[in-house]
């Protein structure tokens, strides 16, 4: 196992055990935050290339769902999510 240090007036010394406590708790926040953002980005990265409500209405009047369902497919395999 890694151990830490800190250097204080020109001093080397481990970390606390408090210190260590703290450091690890920052070190998974920023961990579970990149989690979220990387899921964000999916989301966002999806959204943005899906067809318009526009074009939805337009393949379900024009009965052309299977090309509807096309684009979208390309879409998830371009961003798929978590685990998929």
């Amino acid at each position: 196992m890694v151990q830490y240090t800190k250097m204080e007036n020109g001093v080397v010394s481990n970390l606390t055990a408090e210190e260590e406590t703290a450091r690890l708790q920052k070190e998974q926040d920023w961990i579970d935050g990149a989690v979220e953002r990387e899921a964000q980005e999916i989301i966002t990265n999806r959204k943005s290339e899906y067809p318009s409500i526009e074009e939805c209405v337009h393949a379900i009047l024009d009965d052309n769902l299977f090309s509807l369902q096309e684009k979208r497919a390309a879409v998830k395999l371009k961003y798929p999510k978590e685990g998929s």
